[in-house]
């Protein structure tokens, strides 16, 4: 007599459990508590009392927001999904840091040197230093991991997970950008060469790693080199580096007021070097098929 009962149960379970797993309403749970998390760090700095100087300023808010989002990630992020992964695990894996900032510095002292030698960027003396705390605390260590956690753990995860890695790399690639077209002196034009050359180094990090330890160290040694050795504008913010410099020549060698992410060399050689990542994870068997089709072929 309850067999009825007990097979639309059944149903309803399976009906929910498709639903649960389904990637676009885990991104959405996922995004909702990574924000959560960073709502509650920013309630709790603003009780603090906090000293005065640049250097409480930037180091406080990540003390509170990198320990919370990780917490997040590794609680209830990488349980959700159909195939729950850790994407910041603690293991050997973390040495991708170095490895990602070393390979960042490099990447751009490349695309300054070969600016100069186009005449799009001239040192004029020594700087003073004085953003160091904002380029590592704020645009450095805060800015790399929380983005990345969204950008790339949730966004790009689980779109791919849906549409496939080419979808999920293009379309976090473009949001990224265009996340960026509030900055100072931003344009659509700085917008696109930074999906383009960021949105595809670092989905190509995280695509050939499948954790994020590398698109982080990317996007830290990226932002703090740029800036605080370079004394180049990160993505429009006006920086005091160790060295005092001047855009020249036209902006798309140079970048203009945006800095040298908006410049031409920094959209071939960081995308060339992005690409490069993109292909040794499809040489590696890292490319996700779409959903439907999984669903096919199963």
């Amino acid at each position: 007599m309850d067999q009825p009962d007990t097979e639309n149960g059944s149903e309803l379970k399976s009906i929910w459990r498709t639903v649960w797993h389904f990637p676009l309403v885990v991104m959405l749970v996922a995004l909702a508590v990574v924000a959560i998390a960073l709502v509650l760090a920013g309630l709790t700095i603003s009780t603090l009392e906090k000293p005065d100087g640049d250097l409480a300023t930037y180091a406080i808010p990540i003390l509170f927001s990198v320990p919370l989002t990780v917490f997040a990630m590794k609680l209830v992020v990488s349980r959700l999904g159909e195939c729950p992964r850790d994407d910041l695990p603690f293991d050997r894996r973390i040495n991708d840091l170095w490895r990602g900032a070393m390979g960042a510095a490099l990447l751009m002292s490349a695309i300054v040197g070969l600016a100069a030698v186009f005449g799009g960027y001239r040192i004029i003396g020594w700087g003073t230093g004085d953003s160091w705390e904002m380029l590592l605390f704020f645009a450095g260590v805060q800015a790399a991991f929380v983005e990345e956690v969204i950008f790339r753990g949730i966004i790009f995860r689980f779109v791919e997970e849906f549409a496939g890695s080419w979808a999920a790399l293009v379309l976090s690639a473009l949001m990224f950008g265009f996340l960026h077209a509030t900055n100072p002196n931003a344009s659509l034009l700085s917008s696109f060469a930074i999906a383009v050359e960021a949105g595809i180094l670092l989905g190509g990090a995280y695509m050939l790693t499948r954790n994020l330890w590398l698109a982080i160290g990317v996007h830290f040694g990226w932002n703090v080199v740029q800036g605080f050795v370079w004394d180049v504008p990160v993505s429009g913010m006006a920086v005091d580096g160790l060295v005092e410099s001047r855009p020249a020549g036209p902006d798309l060698i140079s970048g203009g007021a945006f800095g040298m992410e908006a410049s031409i060399v920094a959209m071939v050689l960081a995308t060339a070097a992005g690409a490069w990542l993109v292909w040794l994870a499809a040489r590696r068997g890292q490319v996700v098929k779409p959903w439907w089709v999984r669903r096919r072929a199963g």
